[in-house]
């Protein structure tokens, strides 16, 4: 064989080595193509049941129908109930009213439990009027049921009666300002018996036995629907709403520019009082 013939045949050799070396580079580069593909596809359908699973917890826990009040002897119970006690305690209460009975001035408020904007009322500009005009002996409010956040009629017929009930141990404001601290989600059926058992268990000195059963007495029930009227009369459809007048006297209605700063609430009072 010629020296060419070797030099041609040494050359197909390399070509037929490089084709194979390249054809090897090419299969492991799709083999390790699709190793990633299959492990992207498995990290994929695990991330797709991970965050499955987080959605239906999100959505179990946002559809949950109950709220339960901080557990009896916790901190935050016992913050809230001392804040409730700074504010109310030594002021006489009388059913549903708070103050003096013969405080020259009436505050008559007509709220919701669950009204939201009464909670903002409640925590906010109420508490500098009891401080000021309450405690002083110028102001007694006076808490009417007027429903309109809450979307069960029974569960608000339950829901007043419960502070009317606490009112017989003269501790009625204690609860309701308990549950406007705790107020839970509008819509969301928070407001269970275990949670106004709750509430009642916050208050201090109230005798459980004897609130259960004052819950059962009609002339509480007549209470709630003798407010929805008086509310109706005077064209409230909205809480929270306001009747202001001279004890014993008339009242008109107060028209505020703020829940939250009491300003309008002190001119109200202010010119009540000089009339």
């Amino acid at each position: 064989m010629s020296t060419e013939d070797n030099d041609e045949e040494l050359t197909r050799k390399q070509r037929r080595e490089q084709a194979r070396v390249e054809r090897r580079a090419l299969e492991e580069a799709q083999a390790a193509g699709a190793s990633r593909r299959r492990r992207m596809q498995l990290l994929g359908g695990t991330v797709g049941t991970v965050v499955l699973a987080i959605v239906i917890v999100l959505v179990a826990t946002s559809g949950s129908s109950s709220k339960a009040p901080p557990k009896e002897g916790s901190k935050e119970a016992t913050k809230i109930t001392s804040e409730i006690s700074a504010l109310v305690g030594g002021i006489r209460q009388t059913g549903n009213v708070l103050g003096n009975p013969t405080a020259p001035v009436t505050l008559v408020y007509f709220g919701d439990l669950e009204c939201p904007v009464c909670r903002e009322f409640t925590l906010g500009a109420l508490q500098s009027l009891i401080h000021r005009w309450v405690r002083g002996g110028d102001l007694r409010v006076e808490y009417r049921s007027l429903e309109t956040a809450s979307r069960e009629p029974e569960t608000f017929k339950k829901q007043q009666v419960a502070a009317l009930a606490a009112g017989r141990q003269e501790k009625m404001w204690n609860f309701i300002e308990t549950f406007y601290h705790e107020q839970g989600e509008e819509n969301s059926g928070y407001v269970t018996e275990s949670f106004l058992a709750g509430i009642a268990k916050q208050v201090p000195g109230l005798n459980l036995a004897q609130w259960q059963a004052a819950r059962g007495d009609s002339k509480l029930l007549s209470q709630v629907e003798e407010d929805a009227q008086a509310a109706n009369n005077q064209g409230f459809a909205a809480t929270p709403s306001f009747l202001i007048g001279h004890t014993g006297g008339a009242t008109s209605k107060l028209e505020y520019s703020s829940l939250t700063d009491p300003t309008t609430f002190n001119e109200a009072i202010e010119k009540a009082l000089k009339a």
